[in-house]
């Protein structure tokens, strides 16, 4: 099964919602065996076919927290995680879309993520109408590198922090780990050739503290010391991301002058961790349906529909058409069966089955002539005699003539073969048995 990860842009807040729209994304397109097929930058509609997608959500997009949660389930979680998280938000709870990780901590408390609902459902509906069914949004905090636990250094220079006048940290945080992903980019592409280009002069920074994370974009001078102030005395790893596509590998450099050394992290690691990260935001009303048609998959399968139904009513209208066609021949078959057996015998007052009547009337003519009918005795009788050879003349123990059929049974000893059948057939009789006795009559 091949899986395409892709990384998303932030939300721009200065656009409105109407105004939404996704630029060239970055992605990774992974085979059976989780090889690189492809990578690049494309939009939307244009990336490459996959069975599964993977959403990379930006970090300032999202708000990772610890909480503790009741112990329902279904609906009624559903109903409790706004109350629950309210105090903690800026905007209205209702108004965003809340995921639950699925692991829980040793004191019981879940990480809990909440996402502007509006955009998580527009990013949705983007892909899905681009044909995506099998969708999975990952935090991108979640797939950074996990912090060692060393000493309070930054980045290998303990006096980086010193280098910060006037900051003293109020208390030690967890592990910290920094990843610079890039310039900012908006999230409507310009749409005029008039536009004056887009300059980024901010940098995306994603920082994840265990489990936990934020994101931020910062202007360059303003790296070293929102990342000191973040950090306090905890450690600190700092990697910047290499590899995506469309960007150079300095495009996005820490500047020289701050004394941090950011280690690379390949965006093909990047999208490796987000395809194993277990924490799905697409729950509740946003999971996965296996039978979800999407305005897409109606458009792709709309001429194929087309195609379909409009062979099946050639095929139904030539269906009946052929019928009415074979309905009138066996109405001008009976028509001139009719004519037939009342031109030779007039004197036929019903006509139920014309065939049978004129058997039937024939062979009362060869009986008045004194010609034996085919399933009378002696004609019976007489192609059984011409059937019996190489079988014995002894070999019959008793003949009854019943119904215009001969009962033959015959003796113990006779070994009466499959031939004898097709012999009774060559000579106009038909048979069958009924235990031991063999009940022939005429095949006319």
């Amino acid at each position: 099964m091949s899986t395409l990860i892709v990384q998303l842009p932030p939300r721009d807040l200065a656009i409105a919602s109407e105004k939404w729209s996704l630029s060239e994304l970055p992605f990774v397109l992974l085979d059976r065996q989780q090889k690189v097929v492809r990578t690049g930058r494309a939009q939307v509609a244009m990336l490459p076919h996959s069975n599964a997608t993977v959403l990379m959500i930006a970090a300032r997009d999202l708000l990772l927290l610890q909480l503790a949660l009741p112990s329902v389930k279904g609906q009624r979680l559903i109903q409790a995680l706004p109350n629950v998280i309210e105090d903690l938000l800026i905007q209205d709870a209702h108004a965003c879309h809340i995921a639950v990780d699925r692991q829980i901590a040793a004191d019981g408390r879940r990480i809990v993520a909440a996402i502007d609902r509006n955009w998580f459902r527009f990013v949705l509906d983007e892909f899905t109408e681009a044909g995506r069914t099998r969708i999975k949004a990952v935090p991108i905090v979640r797939c950074l590198p996990k912090a060692r636990d060393v000493s309070a250094t930054v980045a290998g220079d303990p006096n980086a922090l010193e280098a910060v006048p006037d900051l003293q940290p109020a208390a030690t945080l967890a592990p910290l780990v920094s990843v610079i992903l890039g310039a900012v980019m908006p999230t409507a592409p310009a749409t005029s050739v008039d536009t004056v280009p887009y300059t980024p002069t901010h940098v995306e920074v994603a920082l994840a503290r265990g489990e936990l994370g934020e994101g931020m974009a910062l202007r360059p001078d303003a790296i070293a010391v929102t990342l000191a102030a973040l950090a306090g005395t905890a450690s600190v790893e700092l990697y910047q991301l290499g590899g995506a596509p469309g960007t150079t590998p300095d495009q996005f450099g820490m500047p020289s002058t701050t004394g941090w050394q950011a280690q690379t992290l390949p965006f093909e690691t990047l999208a490796r961790a987000a395809l194993e990260c277990e924490f799905d935001l697409c729950q509740f009303e946003y999971a996965t349906q296996p039978l979800r048609l999407s305005r897409a998959t109606f458009k792709r399968w709309r001429v194929p529909a087309w195609l379909a139904g409009a062979t099946l009513l050639v095929a139904i209208v030539a269906g009946n058409l052929d019928w009415l066609m074979l309905s009138r021949q066996r109405a001008a078959m009976l028509n001139q069966q009719v004519e037939l057996l009342m031109s030779a015998f007039p004197k036929t007052s019903v006509v139920l089955d014309p065939p049978v009547q004129m058997t039937r009337a024939l062979d009362r003519l060869r009986t008045a002539a004194g010609e034996p009918a085919p399933d009378d005795f002696v004609s019976l009788i007489n192609s059984l005699a011409r059937s019996l050879a190489p079988l014995a003349p002894g070999s019959i123990a008793q003949i009854t003539y019943k119904e215009r059929t001969l009962q033959v049974t015959f003796t113990a000893a006779t070994n009466v073969n499959g031939d004898f059948a097709a012999r009774l057939r060559t000579n106009g009789l038909s048979s069958h048995q009924n235990g031991a006795v063999w009940i022939i009559g005429s095949r006319q």
